[in-house]
C-alpha cells in the first residue's frame, strides 16, 4: 500500500475540517499564531514533517516579531530550539515554515513562544504505528487471567431485567440489566431490544471513568441491540461503590486492584448478552472511549466471543511511559502507592498486569481506533503503544484538533461501517 493510500485509509477526515486552524487561548499583547492544519499535522516516511504558522496582530497594525519555537517529546524531553523573525504586514499576516527534523517515530509537543509568552502549544506526530513500546507483562499473566475468569465463571449471574416502558418506543423497549460479577459485586446497565421477533447484531457500549448514567434513544438503531453497561460502583452501580477512587483502590495488591474485578465485569457483560435469545451470537461488537475504550479492548483480548471493536482514546496503556506525560491519573495513583509503602517498582508491577500493551497480542479480532491528537489525558502515544501490538486487522484514525475526544459525526457513521464490512 502506498502513501497516498494508507493515509486515505487512516484519515479520511471531512475536506471541511481542513478549514479550521489549531490556535491557543494564550495572546502575547496582540500577537496570534496558529498552525494551519497540512497533513493533518502527522506524517510517514518519507514525508518530511513541516508545520506553517500563521502569525497576525490582532490590531492590525504592521510589527516584527522574534519568535522562539520549542520542539519537545511528549515528555518533555528537548528536540529542538531555534528563534525565527517575522514581518507581520498591516492588516495581513505571515507565514513561518518549520520542518522540526524529528526522525524517530512519535509524538511531539510543538511550542512558539514571544518572550516569555507561549503563544502556540499543540502536538504533532510522526511515523505513529512505528511506535515502540515493548511489553512489560509479568511471566504469569495468562495464568493470572486465567485465575480470574474461572472465579468469575463460578459466580451465580443472576440475571434480572426490568422493563422501562417510560424509556422504551415503538421499534425497542429499553430494560434496566443488572447481574452479578466477580466477588458478587452488582453491575448494570441499559439494554435496548428490538420488539420484532427475531435475532439481531449487538453493540455494547463500555464507559468512560466517572461517565453519567445515559440511555441509547430507544428507536434510534432499530435493527441492533444495544447495551451500555457500567462496571462496578460507576455510572448505575455507584450506589454500590465501595472502592473510593477507583483507579487508586487496591495498587499495592494485583489481585486486589480495582481492575481486575472490573475487567471482569467486561466479560460478564459479553455473558449477559450472549445468553440472550434475541442476540445474534456471531455479530457481538464493542465500542468505548477512554476507560470505556480499555474496556473494549479487554472485551477482546479476554473473550473470543467478540466479533469486532472500536475503542477511541483508550486509558491505562503503557503505565511508565504513560506517568511521565500526564499528571492525572499519575500523580493520586503515586499518591496511593505511597501511602500503601509501596516502591514504584512495585507500583508498576501491579499496572503491568493491567496495561494494554500486554493484553494487545491476545486480540483476534478486528480493530478500529480512534486517537485526538491533542489529547492530554490519554495521549495519542499510549493509544499506539498497545495498538501497535495488535496483529489481528486493524485501522486508525486520528482527529487533528481533538483532545480527549474525537469527531462524533465522522467517528459514529466509520464505526457503523466498520462493524457492517465485519459481519460474521
Amino acid at each position: 500500500m502506498n502513501i497516498l493510500q494508507k493515509r486515505f485509509v487512516h484519515t479520511l477526515i471531512a475536506a471541511v475540517a481542513f478549514i479550521m486552524t489549531f490556535t491557543t487561548a494564550a495572546i502575547a499583547g496582540n500577537l496570534k499564531v496558529s498552525a494551519l492544519p497540512v497533513y493533518d499535522w502527522w506524517w510517514l516516511a518519507p514525508e518530511t514533517p513541516s508545520l506553517t504558522l500563521q502569525v497576525s496582530d490582532s490590531a492590525a497594525v504592521a510589527r516584527e516579531a522574534d519568535l522562539r519555537i520549542v520542539v519537545t517529546t511528549d515528555d518533555l524531553v528537548p528536540v529542538s530550539e531555534e528563534v525565527r523573525r517575522v514581518d507581520i504586514p498591516a492588516g495581513s499576516s505571515a507565514d513561518i515554515v518549520f520542518e522540526p527534523a524529528v526522525t524517530a517515530p512519535g509524538f511531539y509537543r510543538l511550542s512558539v513562544y514571544d518572550g516569555a509568552d507561549r503563544l502556540l502549544a499543540m502536538t504533532f506526530g510522526y511515523e505513529p504505528e512505528n511506535i515502540v513500546s515493548l511489553p512489560d507483562a509479568q511471566p504469569d499473566l495468562r495464568a493470572f487471567w486465567d485465575e480470574a475468569l474461572a472465579e468469575l465463571a463460578a459466580v451465580d449471574p443472576q440475571y434480572s431485567m426490568e422493563e422501562m416502558p417510560e424509556m422504551s418506543g415503538k421499534q425497542r423497549k429499553v430494560y434496566l440489566a443488572s447481574m452479578r460479577s466477580l466477588g458478587g459485586d452488582t453491575i448494570c446497565g441499559y439494554v435496548v431490544i428490538p420488539v420484532k421477533e427475531g435475532t439481531y447484531p449487538v453493540h455494547i457500549y463500555y464507559n468512560g471513568y466517572g461517565a453519567e448514567p445515559w440511555c441509547p434513544d430507544a428507536d434510534g438503531n432499530p435493527d441492533w441491540i444495544d447495551f451500555v453497561i457500567f462496571t462496578r460502583g460507576q455510572g448505575l452501580c455507584k450506589k454500590y461503590n465501595k472502592y473510593g477512587d477507583w483507579i487508586t483502590y487496591g495498587i499495592d495488591d494485583p489481585r486486589r486492584f480495582y481492575y481486575r474485578g472490573a475487567f471482569m465485569d467486561v466479560v460478564r457483560a459479553i455473558d449477559f448478552i450472549y445468553q440472550l435469545p434475541q442476540t445474534d451470537r456471531s455479530n457481538i461488537f464493542a465500542e468505548g472511549g477512554s476507560q470505556g475504550g480499555a474496556f473494549t479492548l479487554v472485551s477482546a483480548a479476554l473473550d473470543d466471543r467478540i466479533a469486532a471493536i472500536a475503542p477511541y482514546i483508550p486509558f491505562l496503556s503503557d503505565f511508565p511511559d504513560y506517568f511521565n506525560i500526564v499528571h492525572w491519573p499519575a500523580d493520586p495513583v503515586k499518591a496511593a502507592a505511597a501511602t500503601s509503602g509501596i516502591a514504584e517498582d512495585a507500583m508498576y508491577k501491579t499496572l503491568s498486569y493491567f496495561d494494554m500493551k500486554n493484553l494487545a497480542r491476545w486480540i483476534r479480532c478486528p480493530v478500529l481506533m480512534g486517537a485526538g491528537l491533542q489529547d492530554e489525558t490519554c495521549p495519542p502515544h499510549t493509544n499506539f503503544a498497545g495498538y501497535n501490538l495488535i496483529s489481528s486487522p486493524k485501522e486508525f484514525v486520528i482527529y487533528p484538533d481533538k483532545g480527549h475526544t474525537v469527531d462524533y459525526n465522522d467517528w459514529a457513521p466509520r464505526v457503523q461501517e466498520f462493524y457492517r464490512k465485519n459481519m460474521r
